[in-house]
Formats: structure tokens, C-alpha cells, sequence
């Protein structure tokens, strides 16, 4: 394998850094992944391109066209699938007995994922995939579901941990693409999950990590990092 010197970062929100503020409730960018650490400890050049509601589809085009504006990468990581899984919460609120598909339906999500991954070999780019960080399905359901018909949300979730299972499927469709794929995967996913307490690391919204959340995402990535320069 080639030295991996300049990474690229395609994602949502979440790499972005985006964070609930506590105290006016409004979104922010409050990034604290620390990628200069991880540059300086690793002698890797970092760009980050993450952008706020990105889906697979929607950072594909975004990443090819950094590409074609002359963005230069040994590998590119990509934290897709967050808001793929996501739906169109007010339609389900007004019709909740009538069939509704995620933002990006699963078959989709998969078949687009694996363009953007072959597309990038054709380039000698390595892909990284990571898998998703894990929501808080009540304060998701609080958050967002604020001025919706809750009982309608209900009765088609059946419950709301129906939420965090279907945000848990598209992670793990990840690591299988990964697989199928031979790519490297960052489990962030694990990151969190190996804390009791998974609410302590996210913000009220039930699903941006918050500052600690971030530092255990600059955790896993360090530690993957290192995977690679040991291979």
C-alpha cells in the first residue's frame, strides 16, 4: 500500500462538527475532531469537505466535485448514511398508514456507496468508510418531532427505538459495503458504544456528538490511524 499523506474528509454534519448550542438551541459549528493532532502526529495533510444534510448521493457529487477542481488524495474518508436513514418526519405525522421511504432507500444507499468506492480505486484514491455514530432515539423523538402529530409518528414506529434500529441498519450495511469492497472501515459506532452512558457524549438533539462525542471520534480515528501505519 502507498503512503497515505493527503487525506480528504467527505461527510455529513457530524465530521463537520456541527453541535446543538446548549444555551440558544440553535446549530453552530463547534468542531473539536482534532485533525491537527492527528496531522501532526501522523504527518498526514487533512482537508475536510463534510457538509451540513449530506447524504451518499449528495456527498458523491460534492467529492467528485472537489476532484474535478483539483483536490489531490491518497484516500478519502466518508461518514455517509445519517441522513440517508433519515425520513420525511411531518408526511408521517399527517399519513401514518400509508407506506414512506427513508430519504435514500437502502438498495439505493448501497448501490451509490459503491460507485463513489470504485470510482476512487479508478483514481488510486483509497476509500475509508466510517460507521455512524449511534442516536438517542427519545431525545431524537423529542427533538424533532417537536409540532408533529406524535401519536401518528408513533403508531408508524411502533416505538420509538424503531428509530435508533433503523439508523443501526444503515451502519451496518456500511461495514458489510466495507467488506464486500476490501475497503478499511473507522468503527465510530464502537467508539461510543463502548461507554455506558452513550447520552453523556451526544447533544439534546439525540444525535450530533457534542465536544466529549467528538473526542471519541478523534480516539477512533487515532487508533485507526495507527492500524495503518503498523500494517
Amino acid at each position: 500500500m502507498n503512503v497515505l499523506r493527503k487525506i480528504g474528509v467527505f461527510g455529513d454534519s457530524i465530521l463537520k462538527g456541527i453541535q446543538l448550542n446548549p444555551e440558544n438551541k440553535r446549530y453552530r459549528v463547534d468542531n473539536h475532531i482534532d485533525t491537527d493532532m492527528l496531522s501532526r502526529k501522523y504527518s498526514l495533510e487533512i482537508k475536510n469537505c463534510s457538509k451540513f444534510g449530506c447524504t451518499a448521493k449528495k456527498g458523491g457529487a460534492v467529492l467528485e466535485k472537489h476532484l474535478e477542481n483539483g483536490l489531490i488524495c491518497d484516500a478519502v474518508i466518508m461518514d455517509f448514511g445519517g441522513n440517508d436513514c433519515d425520513f420525511d418526519w411531518k408526511a408521517i405525522s399527517e399519513h401514518p398508514d400509508t407506506a414512506h421511504e427513508p430519504n435514500v432507500p437502502l438498495a439505493v444507499f448501497v448501490d451509490t456507496y459503491r460507485e463513489i468506492i470504485r470510482k476512487l480505486k479508478q483514481k488510486n484514491i483509497l476509500p475509508i468508510l466510517t460507521t455512524l455514530p449511534p442516536l438517542d432515539p427519545q431525545r431524537f423523538f423529542n427533538w424533532f418531532f417537536k409540532g408533529l402529530n406524535k401519536e401518528n409518528i408513533l403508531k408508524w414506529l411502533g416505538s420509538v427505538n424503531a428509530i435508533y434500529r433503523y439508523q443501526e441498519n444503515y451502519s451496518r450495511t456500511v461495514e458489510k459495503i466495507a467488506r464486500d469492497e476490501a475497503v478499511p472501515l473507522v468503527d465510530l459506532r464502537g467508539a461510543f458504544l463502548r461507554h455506558h452512558r452513550i447520552e453523556h457524549f451526544i447533544c439534546d438533539d439525540g444525535t450530533h456528538p457534542n465536544t466529549a462525542g467528538q473526542a471519541l471520534i478523534t480516539a477512533a480515528f487515532s487508533e485507526f490511524a495507527q492500524t495503518m501505519v503498523l500494517a
